[in-house]
């Protein structure tokens, strides 16, 4: 089996630690020599009894304190000693109690709140959006995001939901009322006048154009027994009368042909709100220009139509659509700068937004540590920890020899101070 690969920080921290350990050993190996040469010539020169009373003392305490840190990690020379390979051994009840030190004290609602507050994220965000690097990196991560969601989604069920929301808000409610509605909305305002204006205006001019076709039309529906220029005289005359009750509509705003339009369209649009018989006309109508096969196809249209715009509009930086985008999230980053009462409300929304998962999750979050900690093999928990603050401890058991060797020399000066001889 391959060994996992070490990190070039934690092969260099384990490098640190091997060589503090060096110098505390070997630190306690010069003692150990003084205090063995200092011991034996002490006789012959007495003045060695304070070095050998340091170097002795500077023993113990390298000692002790080697005892203490080893004592954190594993159990000294093997021994068993009780509280001793503390991490290894409590290793759950650490991390637990790591879990809700950083629960207590930093998943607090107040402290977000305050370190927030303090970090003006909102116009931090706001002028980064502002430049052109920022909103290009959002259009960039948008169009990502939207080529991502369109990969992922099934074109099948997207048609599905489309077909289901057509027939839900447009097949399913009945036509009729609200069409007579807005048609009875727009007849009394008028606004259909225009349209009746163009419809009299395009039959006048063809009435204008087609004096052949008429009279045509009149000659061949009269008995064969009628002679010729009867017929033609005959077409002439339609014509004639025609085009003047064509020309007397499309003058005359008030004529009668117009009026009982009107009323005809008012009769209509008031029939589709009330009139059963024409509510099922229209829904007959509906029936018929919408039924399943054309609402599948019209779901699947939709929907290939918008999937390829918006995959053509994100491919192409120059696509209006990635414009518009990029300019809008510039100009919005420039209203979080600007805009003190937005960036205020936004900045309370963050804050409440903060506050409320705090709130909510803060002993998943914590739990976190914990149950990460509690995953950990034993032995390799006390191998982590000791990897990163091993060295610093390291200083302990120096200090420890150093301070050691101090009060060794200094209790032996007091002894003969206080009992000469």
């Amino acid at each position: 089996m391959v060994a996992a690969a070490v990190p070039a920080s934690d092969r260099e921290k384990a490098s640190a630690l091997r060589r503090m350990k060096g110098s505390a050993l070997s630190l306690l190996v010069l003692f150990a020599i003084i205090f063995t040469v200092s011991f034996g010539l002490q006789g012959q020169y007495p003045w060695l009894e304070y070095v050998r009373a340091a170097s002795e003392g500077g023993m113990v305490g390298a000692l002790a304190d080697w005892f203490a840190v080893t004592a954190l990690f594993r159990y000294p020379m093997g021994l068993k000693i009780p509280h001793t390979a503390i991490i290894p051994n409590r290793k759950d009840a650490i991390g637990a109690s790591l879990g809700e030190f950083v629960e207590t004290n930093f998943l607090s609602e107040t402290v977000v709140r305050q370190k927030l507050a303090g970090m003006g994220l909102v116009q931090t965000v706001g002028s980064w959006l502002a430049t052109p690097a920022g909103a290009e990196r959002v259009a960039t991560e948008g169009s990502a995001l939207i080529r991502g969601m369109m990969a992922v989604l099934n074109d099948d069920d997207v048609r599905d939901v489309i077909e289901s929301m057509v027939r839900k808000h447009l097949i399913d409610p009945p036509w009729g009322p609200p069409i007579g509605r807005i048609a009875e909305q727009i007849f009394n305002d008028g606004h259909h006048h225009q349209l009746v204006d163009l419809l009299v205006d395009r039959s006048t001019e063809w009435v204008e154009r087609n004096h052949e076709v008429i009279s045509r039309l009149v000659s061949d529906r009269s008995p064969t027994w009628v002679p010729t220029f009867v017929d033609s005289l005959m077409g002439d005359k339609i014509y004639t009368e025609l085009h003047k009750f064509a020309r007397a509509v499309q003058r005359d705003p008030q004529h009668q042909v117009r009026l009982q339009l009107d009323d005809y369209l008012k009769d209509l649009a008031k029939e589709l709100q009330h009139d059963p018989i024409m509510i099922a006309r229209a829904e007959s109508i509906k029936a018929q220009v919408l039924d399943d096969p054309r609402v599948r196809e019209l779901a699947g249209r939709t929907w290939t139509t918008v999937k390829s715009a918006l995959l053509t509009a994100v491919d192409d930086p120059d696509s209006e659509l990635r414009i518009k985008f990029t300019a809008a999230v510039r100009d919005f980053g420039k209203r979080l700068v600007q805009d003190h009462e937005l960036a205020a409300k936004a900045n309370a929304w963050i804050g409440d937004a903060a506050s409320y998962l705090v709130r909510t999750y803060r002993h998943e979050i914590a739990s976190i540590i914990s149950d990460t900690v509690g995953r950990w093999d034993a032995k390799e928990t006390s191998e982590k920890i000791e990897l990163q603050v091993g060295r610093d401890l390291q200083y302990i058991r120096i200090n420890g020899t150093v301070v050691g060797g101090l009060a060794g020399l200094a209790i032996f000066a007091v002894a003969h101070l206080v009992f000469p001889g």
